[in-house]
């Protein structure tokens, strides 16, 4: 992958799906994939071909979809951004799982890392503060 290649938010949202589905190394197949972001299988294929040709993915028709190291790495770092977003809004403000989640995957791609490093660290700040006051 050249360095000046940038992964669209849509395309962000395939990795991270085929991260998901692949977490038992049999690789991800289109029709879950499809059915992980309710779209059309004719619309994964798309992507994927997308994603293999920035060298993201391995690819091939009627097989099941790895993701290669580069791949790998924007997928983890997306999933990171997922749950650390979707912890804050769950932990620390009290936002209901569905709502969070659905935040979360709306402001994954968007918010820049700093910010949500930031959240990460204050979210870890208010979960310690809340055990030590449960301890006294």
């Amino acid at each position: 992958m050249h360095e000046t290649v940038k992964v669209t938010p849509v395309l962000e949202d395939y990795l991270e799906a085929i991260f998901n589905l692949s977490r038992d190394e049999r690789g991800a197949r289109s029709r879950d994939i499809a059915d992980a972001l309710n779209v059309h299988k004719s619309t994964v294929t798309s992507a994927l071909r997308a994603l293999k040709q920035m060298q993201l993915i391995h690819y091939s028709p009627y097989e099941a979809v790895n993701l290669t190291e580069a791949g790998s790495k924007i997928a983890a770092d997306v999933v990171r951004r997922h749950e650390t977003l979707r912890g804050f809004f769950t932990d620390v403000l009290g936002v209901d799982p569905e709502t969070s989640e659905k935040a979360a995957c709306g402001m994954e791609h968007s918010m820049p890392r700093e910010i949500v490093e930031k959240l990460a660290i204050f979210a870890e700040e208010v979960r310690d503060h809340r055990k030590q006051e449960k301890a006294e």
